[in-house]
């Protein structure tokens, strides 16, 4: 979704099963701007799909790597949500559960050192492995909640955060290895989000 924006594509695909079990595939597909599809524009994919009646192309394009120059954009973007300078040195729990976070969270993690920020991080299930041997990768269900949730215990430490498969949503633990429900995290995201925008307003806050 990054990679889109950043390198101004017409569309973009991700070859992913999400967090669905091994033996299935599939693709999340956006349009320029990293903009998800209409209604009638995934009609037509259908369409052409199930009609299997394809032309060959007469122009030839070029296949260009953009791979680490799109890691290292999207590392950029994210730390530069945040002054770098008053993070404190928090200890986390980071599970990215075999799945694609672990390179882009070490990467995050270098960038952070470079900027003299002291980590603390404590990785679990961190390399990439297709075959998923600790399981399927999504927090939301209960029974893969507890990898993240002992670890924290085990390690003492502030919180954790678990990613899913395809590393488009996390999902945060408190330092008691509790499971935060993501409306709390969109909230809190929300405030600090609305509170950096010009001429924007505080959400509510409810007593």
């Amino acid at each position: 979704y990054a990679a889109v924006t950043e390198f101004d594509a017409c569309a973009g695909i991700e070859v992913t099963a999400s967090h669905n079990p091994i033996e299935y595939n599939g693709m999340k597909i956006v349009g320029r701007g990293s903009q998800p599809l209409s209604e009638q524009e995934f009609g037509r994919i259908k369409a052409l799909a199930e009609e299997s009646n394809f032309s060959q192309s007469q122009k030839q394009g070029a296949v260009v790597n953009k791979k680490e120059g799109a890691r290292v954009a999207y590392v950029e973007k994210v730390l530069g949500f945040v002054d770098c300078s008053k993070l404190k040195s928090l200890k986390i729990v980071v599970n990215s559960g075999n799945g694609a976070a672990g390179p882009t969270v070490d990467a995050i993690n270098k960038k952070l050192k470079e900027k003299g920020v002291k980590t603390n991080f404590v990785f679990v299930h961190n390399d990439p492995d297709p075959t998923f041997p600790n399981g399927i990768p999504n927090p939301l269900l209960e029974e893969n909640r507890s990898s993240t949730a002992n670890a924290v215990i085990a390690e003492k430490a502030d919180f954790g955060v678990a990613f899913d498969g395809d590393f488009d949503r996390c999902f945060f633990f408190d330092h008691y290895g509790d499971f935060i429900p993501g409306e709390y995290v969109v909230g809190l995201h929300a405030e600090v989000f609305l509170n950096k925008e010009k001429g924007a307003k505080s959400p509510q806050r409810s007593t």
